[in-house]
């Protein structure tokens, strides 16, 4: 009886480029053993081809793997019949990239082996184990990227310098950053200049009469940048970076850093109000010049900031229909891209003024609050203070004004605003002596959320009513059928039939069986954090760990 004959492929990776220069290294240690379980099945009529599918230096989280897609292209056009790999966790350590493979796999009707782990992808119970292997292997490298990135994140609460791009004016030593004083002085230049004529055009004007340039810098991949004239958004960059006060930005916060300041940290503050005014200035002067008809003014310009300092500066979009809508924007997202700036805030003007207002009015309305406001006046005072926080706190568009106006600065951050309120201008609305009102009850703050529909973005406070995400909910219902199924041995095709939908469709409901309990009843009360929505688990991996993966929604 003759043997059929099996096509047998080796496929090898490393994550780390460490040792791959060395003469014998980890590749070719997986080939050997490869080869020799190969040779084992020769009377099974296995035969390695000369083919090497290699990928050095790349992450098994990954599927853009030059070696990986040969390999995947030979199977797709029929030229291998069977995959011999070291370990499960060299393929892919992704459970969503592994039912990938599974798929085209299962089209070229070939298989694959583990040299040191024996199971039979043929059979549900094979296959089920294989799930089991994989979800270990993606956990592992899931809880490696999750210790470096709190590492990182405990280091810069330090104030270290955690490598990345050098600013201009600095050179890295080990964790910290060292000033270089010839590119410091091309700083101070750039600051001083701002504050003496107040315009980034200006300062860009004196660098090009000046023929400065940026500084010329090789990367460790051999690429040099730098070498031309600076541009707005450089300068800009450069004037709103804390670095140079001494600090460091971690996403969203900013830490006192250990490196030295080029500029110091009140100077910088002060550039930053400076910044702050002229933008405003300069966006009512545009309008002035462009005569513009009188739209409806944005009564918070100037007075919010988000977690990081950045303040929110006015703007619109118009729609075809002619509709104009106003939005507040982290200010970093004028120059930048979403891309560029994902923590960046972009809010619906009427909502978020709207609900400013409520947050102000439930603050007044509290007893203790009056009781506060009123101290120290007579009878005959208290009836009238009453009815001007009764007029404060209405609905009239005249209130909503006044009561904004007392609005001194608003401070937003994931799940909750921050509120200080003008002593001076609550007074003079209360017709009240400034000294009466106690600073005590000058600051307040409240808890909301953000429900995205489609384009249209929702604020809600604490203590409105929500509703659940019918949605989310029905594909968290559907994702545990799936799962179900796969336990009992179907593959997604036959799932995808059984469902009536689309094989890759149901690679994405998968998903939403792994989340954790404590999420799922936050989506069925309506309590999901920020922006957790169906496409949000379709666009993004979630960590197989439950407290990282309620940490990792909590910052949406």
């Amino acid at each position: 009886m003759k043997v059929r004959k099996v096509r047998c492929a080796i496929y090898t990776r490393k994550s780390s480029d460490d040792g791959l220069e060395q003469e014998f290294n980890s590749l070719h240690a997986q080939r050997e053993a490869c080869e020799a379980y190969i040779l084992s099945q020769k009377h099974e009529g296995w035969v390695c081809l000369p083919d090497q599918f290699d990928d050095g230096g790349i992450s098994g989280g990954t599927m853009e793997r030059p070696g990986l897609k040969r390999l995947l292209e030979g199977i797709r056009a029929g030229q291998i019949d069977q995959v011999v790999v070291y370990k499960i966790d060299r393929l892919t350590r992704s459970l969503s990239d592994f039912s990938k493979i599974v798929d085209i796999l299962d089209e070229a009707e070939a298989t694959f082996v583990s040299v040191t782990q024996s199971f039979n992808t043929a059979t549900s119970m094979g296959r089920l184990t294989l799930n089991m292997l994989l979800s270990f292997a993606q956990f592992e490298r899931e809880v490696t990227s999750e210790r470096i990135r709190d590492k990182i994140a405990a280091s810069k609460r330090k104030g270290m310098w955690m490598g990345g791009f050098v600013p201009l004016g600095y050179r890295s030593e080990g964790r910290t950053l060292v000033i270089h004083e010839e590119e410091a002085k091309v700083i101070r230049l750039i600051y001083d200049a701002y504050y003496a004529e107040g315009r980034v055009k200006a300062v860009k004007e004196l660098l090009d009469r000046r023929k400065i340039r940026t500084s010329v810098r090789t990367s460790s991949s051999g690429i040099t940048r730098g070498g031309k004239p600076f541009s707005f958004g450089h300068v800009h960059h450069i004037l709103t970076n804390p670095v140079y006060a001494g600090r460091i930005r971690h996403k969203t916060k900013v830490y006192d850093g250990q490196h030295p300041p080029i500029i110091e940290p009140t100077d910088w503050d002060a550039i930053q109000d400076r910044l702050l005014e002229n933008a405003n200035n300069k966006r009512q002067g545009r309008d002035r010049a462009r005569g513009r008809r009188k739209t409806k003014a944005s009564p918070l310009t100037g007075k919010l900031f988000d977690e990081t300092g950045d303040f929110l500066s006015p703007s619109h979009a118009r729609l075809r229909t002619g509709t104009r809508l106003r939005y507040y924007i982290s200010h970093r997202l004028v120059r930048g891209t979403r891309d560029e700036h994902p923590d960046a805030w972009r809010l619906p003007a009427d909502e978020l003024e709207r609900k400013l207002f409520t947050a102000l009015r439930d603050h007044l309305a509290r007893p203790a609050v009056r009781a506060g406001l009123i101290f120290g006046a007579d009878s005959a005072e208290i009836t009238l203070l009453g009815k001007r926080l009764d007029k404060l706190a209405g609905n009239t568009a005249e209130a909503v004004a006044e009561g904004l106006s007392t609005i001194q600065r608003a401070k937003i951050q994931p799940g909750r605003l921050e509120v200080e309120l003008d002593k001076e201008r609550l007074a003079q609305l209360l017709e009240l002596p400034t000294n009466q009102i106690d600073g005590t009850f000058l600051r307040f703050d409240a808890s909301f959320q953000l429900r995205r529909r489609g384009v249209e973005t929702k604020l809600i406070l604490g203590g409105e009513q929500r509703q659940r995400d019918e949605t989310l909910f029905r594909n968290i219902a559907k994702g545990r059928q799936v799962l179900e199924l796969v336990c009992s041995g179907k593959s997604y095709s036959q799932i995808a039939d059984k469902l009536g939908t689309s094989k890759r469709n149901v690679q994405h409901l998968i998903e939403f069986a792994f989340l954790a309990p404590d999420i799922i009843e936050d989506v069925y009360d309506g309590k999901q954090p920020v922006g957790f929505t169906s496409e949000w688990v379709k666009r993004n991996k979630l960590p197989s760990d439950w407290d990282a993966q309620c940490a990792m929604i909590a910052r949406l």
